[in-house]
């Protein structure tokens, strides 16, 4: 047991004195804008990569005689200043943006008539009748 305590001890310190040690960095100053464009350009080619691979939009691409492989490959060929800007087109596109407020308009509706006993749709929910 002695032994056992010497080998753990002498672990501790070995250790102990390690973390104590300076450590070197070898690394060079990033400007903050091209740490930024390097990752809003990634972002931004992801964003038109998956819009390219929607099916309405694959289908809209074939029905104007263009491949979709095709229109990667120019989307991938693009600048970055050319992929963000395309990509802050499509954010812009009114394109099904307004789902949820549909959605909870038509829950909002069911909830009323389901109250007013006119429907039995949820079952959390007591008729006024």
């Amino acid at each position: 047991m002695k032994t056992f305590k010497r080998l753990i001890a002498s672990l501790l310190i070995v250790s102990t004195t390690c973390l104590g040690l300076p450590m070197t960095a070898q690394a060079g100053i990033v400007p903050t804008e091209e740490a930024i464009g390097a990752s809003a350009a990634i972002g931004a080619r992801e964003r038109v990569a998956s819009f390219l691979q929607r099916e309405d939009v694959a289908s809209a691409i074939k029905a104007q005689g263009v491949n979709g492989q095709a229109a990667m490959e120019r989307v991938n060929a693009m600048t970055d200043a050319e992929v963000t800007q395309l990509a802050q087109r499509i954010d812009r596109a009114p394109a099904g943006g307004e789902i949820l407020g549909v959605l909870f308009t038509v829950f909002i509706i069911l909830l009323v008539t389901d109250i007013l006993g006119l429907t039995k749709v949820f079952p959390f929910t007591r008729s006024a009748r």
